[in-house]
């Protein structure tokens, strides 16, 4: 089976790199989704995204990371062959909306399935949004929240 992680990845953190781990023991592939929306500000490009991303997963081999923009992620996962969305949730919080889209996607597609993951209790408070101001306030602790090799690229790029 062929399984779609889409995000903002914005910037990856472990908890998604938890997320990918476990997909990735659970399906023969997963493709990792970069979303890009032209009209959200993000912190990082999507070709930064995409390569923190590729360097965070390199061990995996059943992973491939990719981006997409400009179409909904049902016509996204229906050119990828997906056989399913995997989702991330942290809290109830996240079970209503990712609830709501699972919906909306399944219509659209005609019965694309969503399987959603919980959060490791160890990443249930991890956030890009946390992340990012992090990385604003110049704090040298990122390795405590991102992969490794995530935090060796901020720290490589932070004054660019």
């Amino acid at each position: 089976m062929i399984a779609v992680y889409p995000g903002s990845f914005d910037p990856p953190t472990d908890g998604h790199l938890n997320i990918i781990r476990r997909a990735a023991r659970l399906f023969e592939q997963v493709i990792v989704a970069v979303g890009y929306n032209p009209r959200k500000k993000t912190m990082f490009t999507p070709e930064q995204r995409v390569l923190m991303l590729r360097l965070a997963t390199a061990d995996l081999p059943n992973v491939e990371v990719d981006s997409f923009t400009g179409m909904l992620l049902v016509e996204y996962a229906r050119r990828k062959n997906a056989d399913v969305i995997v989702k991330g949730l942290r809290n109830s919080a996240d079970f209503q909306n990712e609830f709501q889209q699972f919906n909306m996607n399944f219509r659209l597609s005609g019965g694309l399935d969503t399987v959603f993951l919980p959060a490791d209790n160890g990443e249930l408070f991890v956030s890009s949004t946390l992340v990012r101001d992090m990385i604003v306030r110049n704090s040298h602790k990122l390795g405590l929240f991102v992969p490794e090799e995530v935090a060796a690229f901020v720290e490589q790029h932070r004054d660019q």
